[in-house]
């Protein structure tokens, strides 16, 4: 069976995009805390949803964060936390991902908690670069390398594309005034973050594809949804719901579109 989302065919039983004579299969690894609605609906999308385990070492408001949990560095190539459950592990193998662990532990004091948050572009790799792990930071070689101050730079940051990307921390934007890519700055706040006072931006979403992003809630619902839905107007990518209400933060969706 399959159904049509502006025009992409979507084979609900393979989890596959076809565009064409090309298939890509799409793999997305979220909070296991997920909600029934929101798992519905990014299956829905054709999206392979895979749970990332509580972390015991983190604390409860983003023990399953994937932002906070792992980092993609290539096609099926990842770093994830070096004490990630071992039946996890195992998973990503059987999926054919090349999982590298992290030299470091990861803990619930900073700056151990940020050791793979980092914004990971193609050609440019954003973090604070003080506390990056070592087997991330050798997988960036080549990359451009951007040094700021905030060190949960992916929570912070929402990447729209290679080259556009929105975020509440000043730093950030001010590191990329020098390059390529297109910032949008909002105030923060206005994100549910169960257990602190409010969330990040780039942890209420991700793209599924280069032409749609996924969020958790309605931006109609954020008091700066309209900035946000004419900077991805600009950048032509599509905002999704899974969900209507407040945006929250589960920690960024990331996925492999190989």
């Amino acid at each position: 069976m399959s159904i049509s989302i502006n025009g992409i065919k979507c084979y609900n039983s393979v989890n596959e995009f076809q565009f064409g004579r090309f298939i890509i299969m799409k793999n997305f690894f979220v909070d296991y805390r997920i909600s029934e609605e929101e798992m519905f609906n990014l299956r829905k999308l054709d999206c392979n949803v895979i749970k990332c385990p509580k972390c015991e070492l983190l604390y409860d408001a983003v023990d399953g964060h994937p932002d906070m949990l792992l980092n993609i560095t290539g096609e099926k190539r990842l770093v994830v936390h070096r004490n990630i459950d071992q039946g996890f592990l195992g998973y990503l193998g059987l999926l054919g991902f090349d999982a590298a662990l992290s030299r470091k532990t990861i803990s619930d004091s900073y700056p151990y908690d940020v050791i793979l948050n980092a914004v990971n572009l193609k050609d440019i790799f954003i973090h604070n670069l003080k506390h990056t792990d070592g087997n991330l930071m050798a997988a960036a070689e080549g990359k451009l390398l951007i040094n700021v101050s905030q060190g949960y730079t992916k929570c912070s940051c929402a990447v729209v594309s290679d080259h556009a990307l929105i975020t509440s921390d000043r730093s950030i934007q001010r590191a990329l005034t020098d390059t390529d890519i297109d910032v949008l700055l909002l105030p923060p706040g206005d994100i549910l973050l169960p257990g602190l006072d409010y969330g990040f931006i780039g942890g209420t979403c991700g793209l599924i594809d280069e032409k749609h992003m996924a969020f958790y809630g309605d931006l109609a619902f954020y008091s700066y949804g309209k900035e946000v839905l004419e900077f991805l107007k600009k950048h032509d990518v599509e905002p999704i719901s899974l969900r209507r209400g407040k945006l929250a933060d589960r920690g960024s969706i990331l996925g492999f579109i190989i």
